[in-house]
């Protein structure tokens, strides 16, 4: 199977449309004409997944975050993203990313599944189709009424992330969450707008927890990698079911940094 043809799969269901302006999303290194058999899934192209994929044969890499966000004017080993690419090509590995295309169409609800909220809605909608608003993260109901602890507790428990940090009242109740996976913070005024009474994200800062809480919104911080790593285990299930014949690896969960 081409390379090219996974990728119309991809963009069939997570079109790159839907991704923001800023954004770097599709196939940033190799040939769409690569033969593929054996497909690398991760969050990151770190060096250390990199090797992994090296080690493990992959004949194409994808993953959520892209390497590659701004124009480059040289490739060499000299940098760590110089150095990623010549690798990519020395091994023949073609390379692509979806970001928030992925956000809008697949990670927004996915997140909410995780988190098993209930009636749910589009936190920030970025368009208005046929089939209803699409955006970026959710809003909905918690499986019951439950104190903001008990609420970080089940975060935790959900995503199965290795702490959270709560801003907040731990002994007041909630029942309506808002989620939006990775850096959220920009999405917080749309969650109080929601009326929701906590808000699931990443990449707090100790002034925006601060704020964010004086505004009356509490807020879980489960992190970047810990709201996020799902995409990994998502797309493996969809890929294994549409391309039996495929071998399809993922990358070990791993967090970037250690809870000393």
């Amino acid at each position: 199977m081409k390379c090219k043809d996974i990728i119309k799969w991809l963009e069939e269901k997570y079109p790159v449309s839907y991704a923001e302006d800023w954004d770097n999303v599709g196939l940033l290194v190799g040939s769409d004409e690569k033969e593929v058999k054996k497909v690398f899934l991760a969050l990151d192209l770190t060096e250390e997944t990199l090797g992994e994929a090296v080690s493990l044969g992959a004949d194409m890499i994808i993953t959520h975050h892209p390497m590659i966000f701004s124009g480059i004017k040289k490739i060499n080993n000299h940098s760590f993203t110089g150095r990623r690419i010549l690798s990519l090509v020395e091994h023949g590995i073609s390379y692509y990313a979806m970001h928030t295309n992925y956000d809008v169409k697949g990670m927004a609800s996915l997140s909410a599944e995780y988190l098993k909220l209930q009636d749910t809605r589009v936190l920030s909608v970025t368009e208005e189709t046929a089939d209803g608003p699409e955006g970026f993260g959710r809003v909905g109901k918690l499986p019951r009424s439950m104190s903001l602890k008990e609420c970080a507790l089940h975060v935790k428990d959900c995503l199965q992330t290795e702490h959270v940090n709560v801003y907040g009242n731990l002994e007041a109740q909630v029942t309506t969450a808002a989620v939006c996976t990775g850096s959220g913070k920009s999405m917080i005024d749309a969650a109080i707008e929601t009326g929701a009474e906590v808000y699931i994200t990443g990449d707090i800062d100790h002034h925006t927890g601060i704020d964010t809480v004086a505004k009356g919104l509490f807020l879980i911080d489960a992190g970047h990698y810990g709201t996020e790593y799902m995409f990994t285990e998502r797309m493996g299930k969809e890929m294994r079911e549409r391309y039996p014949e495929l071998e399809i690896v993922q990358a070990v969960k791993k967090f970037p940094y250690a809870c000393i």
